[in-house]
């Protein structure tokens, strides 16, 4: 499984049911894509200042 942070958005690669359970835990923590791809820049905008 594989996760690709775009500017536009995300891509999720693997089998179809490893995309469904990421999918399914991202929901859990976000209730919106914009919401997942805010908090997944601010992470790499934090690790690349460590």
């Amino acid at each position: 499984m594989k996760v690709y942070l775009v500017p536009k958005g995300i891509i999720l690669v693997g089998k179809a049911w490893e995309v469904r359970e990421k999918l399914k835990a991202y929901s859990k923590q976000h209730s919106t894509l914009k919401q997942l791809i805010e908090h997944q820049e601010k992470s790499e905008r934090n690790n690349l200042n460590k």
